[in-house]
């Protein structure tokens, strides 16, 4: 039996594959890595597939210097306009636009650091409002905030908290020095605290080795994450990543087969930078990958969510909430 089905059978009998045992499949036949991937899904998660739709709800200005993003204040990138929190009318018609597309999650996102105390004053009644006139679930992805001000949030009627590890403790300060990786688990857990569930991922692309990609998920499955938002690095001109190579589709199928392996029972998202997949995720999605960002990204175009609900039902999924 190969290593791939040794350890396809550890997983599906309740087993932990560890960092070693990730790193063997870094190097197995792709093809039969990614059919035991989409196996593994199939019997851990069944045909439900995760769908949202994020809203830049805060643009541009950010004092933040991550090296890949158009957002940030130190990098002249000409990608972005800038503008404060967006008012609760136009967050309810985002909503309402795309829970009657059959989106299943709303995610607000805002840029900066974190908000302050009137800022997430005024997204609690945003939330409040969305949740009373919609039935769609709203996630929040605010920055480095605190316990006390997720509790307030979740009372507002946010589910789920997103922020990612970006990548490997030991590589992030190659990308970010204004914050720290453990600014980022800290918050995570405050959001887990105060009853909201996390969604966690990383960029591709950014510089990283296999190891880094790794141990990020693993530090992911550390904290009890079951989103894990997978991004292709989308190089922007201006930023310090603007040369970087976008990942091949074959090597995006290999990330996600891996991660589904390390986090058999989560939601295995593809995000930002889909669209610059040859196949725009198929490939992804029949190897392990079973819930996706639809609709454009925070500063770039994405796929449209009526193409995704088709390839939804061409593949065999069918929309549905992947809860903790």
């Amino acid at each position: 039996m190969s290593v791939v089905q040794e350890l396809k059978e550890k997983v599906l009998e309740g087993g932990e594959i560890s960092r070693r045992e990730a790193l063997l499949l870094a190097k197995a036949p792709l093809e039969e890595l990614t059919d035991a991937a989409g196996q593994i899904r199939q019997v851990r998660c069944g045909r439900g597939f995760d769908i949202c739709t994020i809203v830049n709800g805060k643009c541009g200005r950010c004092p933040e210097d991550c090296r890949y993003c158009a957002q940030s204040a130190h990098y002249r990138t000409g990608e972005t306009q800038s503008y404060g929190l967006m008012s609760t009318e136009m967050l309810l018609e985002g909503a309402k636009y795309n829970a009657a597309r059959g989106v299943l999650r709303y995610s607000i996102v805002t840029s900066g650091r974190g908000l302050s105390q009137r800022e997430v004053e005024q997204v609690c009644e945003s939330i409040r409002v969305i949740r009373q006139e919609t039935d769609i679930q709203v996630c929040v992805s605010f920055g480095l905030l605190e316990e006390e001000q997720f509790v307030r949030i979740r009372q507002a009627g946010a589910s789920r908290v997103h922020c990612n590890l970006e990548s490997s403790a030991r590589f992030f300060p190659q990308i970010c020095t204004t914050h720290t990786w453990q600014d980022k688990v800290r918050t995570l857990k405050a959001a887990r605290r105060a009853g909201l569930s996390i969604c966690s991922g990383g960029i591709l692309g950014l510089g990283e080795t296999m190891e880094d990609r790794i141990d990020m998920v693993l530090a992911a499955r550390e904290l009890g994450v079951k989103s894990v938002p997978v991004n292709l690095l989308n190089p922007i001109p201006g930023t310090p990543l603007e040369k970087n190579r976008v990942l091949t589709n074959d090597q995006a199928r290999r990330c996600v087969a891996i991660f589904r392996f390390l986090i058999p029972d989560a939601a295995i998202r593809l995000a930002g930078g889909r669209g610059l997949l040859g196949d725009q995720g198929r490939g992804c999605f029949l190897g392990g990958a079973n819930a996706a960002i639809s609709g454009d990204m925070l500063t770039t175009a994405g796929i449209t969510v009526e193409k995704d609900m088709e390839l939804l039902k061409e593949l065999g999924f069918e929309a549905r909430l992947c809860d903790d």
